[in-house]
């Protein structure tokens, strides 16, 4: 179990917490659990989660803001917990870093299906990716969550844009629409998803320094989707 992923749940509820923890830890995973997000936002100086669930009511912090730094600070799969069910809602935390949000009340079963897609894994016998791709001068290391630019400056990236950069990656020269990216990257199909899409990649081509006009890198094709041009090294 010490390898096992460890998931972070971060809600001020101790029957969903329990709840959480029980059925994670059935499925193979470690958690920790907690109620507030000082004593949450203090344990990540000393662990690493894998995955953080995380409700937006909570007692001590604004959750949405939580979720934003930790898309920009940490490399974990960051899900949204939340009663919060209005469209809106849904797409500012996606808008905002999450991978994905789940309305309460929730199935457990639904929870774990959906942090085994978060942190799919090549299956045992096949191919390990390359954790560090190079293309058009840049070099992205989706271990570190870095990327590298020809001048060799760094920019990190979140776990939404690695996870984008690496189905560009994985696919380079070929359109991939809508439809394959709901499937690389997960999540629930429709409007929120479509935006948070069109977000992660409009920030993955700010941190590409492309040129919203003449992007060299990420083509836009209307109507089917997007191509990512360079070749891969």
């Amino acid at each position: 179990m010490t390898d096992a992923p460890l998931i972070a749940i971060l809600d001020d509820e101790p029957e969903i917490r329990r709840l959480l923890s029980g059925a994670l830890e059935q499925a193979g995973f470690r958690t920790q659990a907690f109620a507030r997000a000082t004593e949450f936002e203090a344990a990540l100086r000393r662990i690493t989660p894998d995955a953080c669930l995380i409700d937006l009511g909570l007692p001590d912090r604004d959750g949405l803001a939580l979720v934003h730094r930790l898309a920009t600070e940490s490399g974990a799969a960051i899900i949204i917990i939340s009663g919060r069910a209005q469209v809106q809602d849904r797409v500012t935390g996606l808008e905002l870093g999450a991978d994905d949000y789940i309305i309460k009340p929730f199935e457990p079963a639904e929870v774990v299906a959906r942090i085994r897609a978060r942190l799919r894994r090549p299956a045992a016998g096949t191919a390990a990716r390359p954790q560090t791709v190079s293309f058009a001068g840049w070099v992205a290391d989706f271990n570190r969550y870095l990327l590298t630019g020809p001048d060799g400056a760094e920019t990190p990236l979140s776990h939404a844009e690695a996870e984008v950069l690496r189905m560009f990656t994985d696919n380079p020269r070929r359109l991939i629409t809508r439809a394959q990216m709901l499937e690389a990257v997960g999540g629930a199909a429709g409007e929120s998803f479509d935006r948070a899409m069109d977000v992660r990649i409009s920030r993955l081509r700010t941190k590409l320094g492309e040129d919203p006009k003449n992007p060299r890198l990420i083509k836009t094709i209307y109507g089917a989707g997007y191509i990512f041009l360079p070749e891969i090294t």
